[in-house]
């Protein structure tokens, strides 16, 4: 503990965010891998119905969006509390937040896949499946709501084993679930036949894996929280502000998939099939160029919280200043590779050409704003870092629901399908100027306590 402690409060900003951050982001990359392989297999593996079953499992994703959304909710709002517990060296206060992370991510992971299960078809249908895309969808997403228990509990406790400054553990609990769905997706896929159920089946399994790892490595002793089987009691005040911090990321996960079913139900209206494909295709591409900095932002949050914690001001602001200029550098080559090689990187999912012709005009629109989307990663989540629920909750909010949900509803009225393409890039550019506006406040209060 106290070695974590000194390295969190007293090393070079840049050594330890360089520490943090690199376990963090190969593990989000790795993480993105195999979404990425999921389609790329499922799209080979279907041949001529590589466009229904890449838009089936384009039409899944917001349930998925939803679990994560419930997992996030728990494990970054008791991250927060852990990380700032810690600083303070209030470790009692640490303990309970995680025994009420566990138990509560087990109850509304159980209730997300009962409800799911119930619901599967109208949910399918809500979210823009056409009659051609609904079994495909169907079949996927059956079987990833079995894993709902095994997912939710994995990203919850990741996050709690980060805001510790175990980036090493968090890196490795992904790899080994990435790392082993890219090897059982052939198997399942190709080798068993199983088609788009296979891709389903080798997630799941994968993601129990990890699920045990972590089993592990709170139970042997590795962590420095400690578990108790008492703390799974829920504590009021410690599932409050659990909640309250946490609500953002759920706000974020919730509204990302109201955006994704707005979205999928514009393109079936003004273009079909092949557009709700390559949205599926785009939003892999940029999660792939995001988890980067995504990765960068998880070895960021726990120097923010611990010096938060602690009083240490002057650490915060210049960590958070460090990880936007790394950021922005990555969120610049992102939108380099999209933007100039969109034909290469659709041909890796399909050999459709209709499909590839398609996703090269619109991904040339989409990532118009992608420069400036590393400042918003990094502005959003400074604040539940810090334990500012409202202001958190208003940024991740902003972009999906208050720019781009209005902006996909107005602009196909004028400008048919390329009006869903425009509102990507508009809605960026607004979040980055409010998210601006914000942090240049939250910087002149620190300013002004410093002084």
């Amino acid at each position: 503990m106290n070695a974590r402690a000194r390295m969190l409060g007293e090393e070079s900003i840049s050594k330890v965010l360089f520490k943090l951050s690199v376990p963090a982001t190969i593990g989000m990359v790795v993480q993105a891998l195999y979404n990425l392989v999921d389609t790329i297999f499922v799209g080979r593996a279907l041949g001529p119905e590589s466009v229904q079953g890449i838009a089936g499992i384009t039409i899944a994703f917001p349930i998925q969006m939803i679990i994560m959304g419930v997992a996030l909710t728990i494990g970054i709002g008791s991250a927060s509390i852990i990380s700032r517990s810690l600083g303070a060296k209030d470790y009692r206060r640490a303990d309970i937040a995680l025994g009420n992370a566990i138990s509560t991510i087990l109850i509304l992971s159980t209730l997300v896949t009962v409800l799911g299960s119930i619901y599967i078809v109208p949910l399918l249908k809500l979210f823009g499946a056409t009659e051609t895309i609904l079994p495909f969808a169907y079949d996927y997403t059956r079987i990833i709501l079995y894993g709902t228990l095994v997912f939710a509990f994995s990203m919850t406790v990741n996050n709690i084993v980060r805001a510790e400054g175990n980036a090493k553990v968090a890196m490795l609990t992904m790899v080994i679930s990435a790392g082993l769905n890219i090897i059982l997706d052939p198997i399942f896929i190709f080798g068993l036949g199983m088609g788009i159920k296979g891709a389903a089946i080798a997630t799941v399994i994968s993601q129990a894996v990890s699920a045990i790892y972590l089993t592990h490595y709170f139970s042997s002793g590795m962590s420095s929280l400690n578990f108790h089987a008492g703390d799974l009691v829920p504590h009021p005040d410690v599932f409050m502000e659990t909640i309250s911090i946490g609500a953002s990321s759920f706000a974020r996960s919730a509204s990302g998939s109201l955006m994704i079913i707005v979205i999928n139900n514009a393109l079936a209206i003004y273009g079909g099939d092949i557009p709700i494909a390559v949205f599926g295709v785009v939003n892999r591409l940029f999660m792939f160029t995001f988890m980067p900095m995504i990765g960068i932002v998880q070895g960021l949050q726990p120097i923010v919280g611990f010096n938060y914690g602690a009083k240490n001001f002057d650490r915060v602001v210049s960590s958070t200043a460090l990880a936007i200029k790394v950021t922005t550098v990555i969120s610049i080559a992102g939108f380099m590779l999209l933007f100039l090689f969109p034909s290469q990187l659709f041909s890796i999912f399909t050999t459709d050409q209709q499909l590839i012709d398609a996703g090269r005009s619109a991904t040339r629109i989409m990532v118009l704003a992608v420069p400036f989307v590393g400042f918003q990663i990094v502005g959003a989540s400074i604040y539940q870092t810090l334990g500012k629920a409202r202001p958190a909750f208003f940024l991740s909010i902003s972009r999906q629901v208050l720019f781009l949900i209005p902006l996909v509803l107005i602009l196909p009225q004028f400008f048919q399908l390329y009006g869903v393409w425009i509102a990507f890039p508009i809605s960026d550019g607004l979040s980055f100027l409010v998210t601006f506006v914000m942090l240049a406040k939250e910087y002149s209060a620190f300013k002004a306590i410093n002084a």
